[in-house]
């Protein structure tokens, strides 16, 4: 029988996914906050035949967390092209704001990241949730969630009309008669909308996949409908099948909107794990983790990650009407504030509950229970396959490589080799269309 391949990104944060990741393994904590540490932990994923490595990033540095666990962020795009320049295959996945980056400047940032890489470069947009980036930017205020979404939308039209600027036939080299390139084919991007106006062209030709493959990862209903409109791949909390095909419905119906095919969008949903040779041994890894988690730290992340002044709130005590109408408009801080009104429960014994990824899936068991529950979510058209996000990074990616790595390819669920160069032809994604005249009017009048 035939079964579907699971597609494979890994999440790769310094220490690992769990705030203690960085505490229970037996490697320098300073030397894995390096870029050499990363680029090892990439070469493991390649080594892995993952579909792709991923970055996240925020404009901002939250200084408490500081304390507690690794809060190294290096600039995601440089780090692709330094990943890149040790890598052959493997897709680069790097998070960068619509927010807080100009479009033009990003654009050709991300280009350049995919010529150097052959075209294995990824884009997760993101619109930034925490109101403290604003200050870095001489901002007065934090754009609202809706407004930071339509912003968005149009950053995006315009990256794609700059990147599509170049036909493929523009760069010419002619010696003979003295042509380099044909500028009759190489487009301006005249763009004009309610946010950016940009008017020239790239100094980057087209780049090997046309386009960086697009990411997004917002569940909320705005998020939802960018995705549908934008994404090629989608990073989303869901904690159950069921969950899962819930999402699915409402990407695909939101895809149709937009004009595009149901399945133009691969659903990747995060899947923290903790993973042991038998459940007894991935349960007390999983209860080393959490005992070294320090109480304060928790409830102060867990208010962080909705969006809450920590100073408001009595750990002690339920999480008022007042204090939970402040929180963000995200999928994850919806999900905290939501739990917070089910249970009633005092905040830092909530905080004590929710562990790993708001909302999301995390999984304790045997690298065969793994490959099980992967092969489940594909075949029941929950997801595509999965964000993996190690709870201890490099020990539990390189258990993941060796241990259910093998049981997935011995199940028709994984490659046994790259069959393509670039991230499209890892995703199983086709090349972005080259528009027409019309079809680039037609995404000045959709932005403006």
């Amino acid at each position: 029988m035939t079964r579907r391949r699971a597609h494979l990104n890994v999440f790769l944060t310094v220490g690992g996914y769990h705030e203690s990741g960085w505490l229970v393994q037996e490697h320098d904590p300073v030397e894995a906050a390096s870029v050499e540490s990363l680029r090892r932990s990439a070469q493991t994923a390649e080594r892995g035949l993952l579909d792709s490595v991923f970055f996240a990033d925020s404009p901002n540095l939250t200084l408490f967390r500081a304390g507690y666990f690794p809060q190294v962020r290096f600039d995601p795009i440089t780090l692709l092209a330094s990943i890149g320049a040790v890598t052959e295959r493997i897709g680069l996945f790097a998070t960068a704001s619509t927010t807080y980056n100009a479009p033009y400047e990003l654009a050709r940032r991300l280009a350049t990241a995919d010529h150097a890489t052959g075209g294995r470069v990824g884009w997760n947009v993101v619109t930034t949730g925490h109101a403290d980036a604003a200050k870095n930017f001489g901002t007065a205020a934090h754009p609202e969630h809706d407004d930071r979404y339509a912003r968005a939308a149009e950053f995006v039209e315009v990256a794609r009309r700059l990147w599509d600027g170049w036909e493929p036939d523009a760069l010419v080299g002619d010696k003979a008669a003295g042509v380099w390139a044909d500028v009759d084919r190489i487009r301006p991007a005249g763009f004009h909308g309610t946010y950016y106006d940009v008017e020239g062209a790239l100094p980057v030709p087209r780049s090997p996949q046309v386009h960086p493959v697009l990411a997004q990862a917002g569940s909320s209903p705005a998020g939802i409908d960018l995705a549908g409109r934008v994404a090629d791949v989608v990073f989303t909390p869901q904690p159950t099948v069921a969950a899962g095909q819930a999402f699915r419905a409402r990407l695909e119906a939101a895809a149709l909107r937009h004009g595009r095919p149901a399945d133009s969008v691969r659903i990747l949903p995060g899947l923290a794990f903790v993973l042991g040779s038998t459940e007894a041994e991935a349960q007390a890894l999983r209860t080393e983790l959490e005992e070294r988690v320090d109480p304060e730290l928790r409830w102060r992340n867990l208010a962080f990650n909705a969006g809450l002044d920590h100073a408001r709130i009595d750990p002690t005590r339920p999480l008022s009407e007042e204090v939970a109408a402040t929180a963000e408009g995200s999928t994850f801080a919806q999900h905290i504030v939501g739990r917070a009104r089910e249970t009633g429960k005092p905040f830092g014994e909530l905080a004590r509950e929710i562990t790993g990824l708001p909302g999301g899936l995390e999984f304790t068991g045997t690298p065969e229970q793994l490959a099980d529950l992967i092969g489940e979510w594909v075949d029941a058209g929950a997801s595509d396959g999965f964000t993996l996000q190690p709870t201890t990074l490099p020990d539990s990616l390189e258990h993941f490589v060796d241990h259910v790595v093998p049981i997935l390819q011995q199940r028709g669920r994984h490659r046994t080799a790259y069959a393509g160069t670039t991230l499209r032809d890892h995703l199983d994604l086709p090349l972005p269309a080259q528009p027409t005249g019309d079809t680039a009017a037609g995404a000045v009048a959709a932005g403006a």
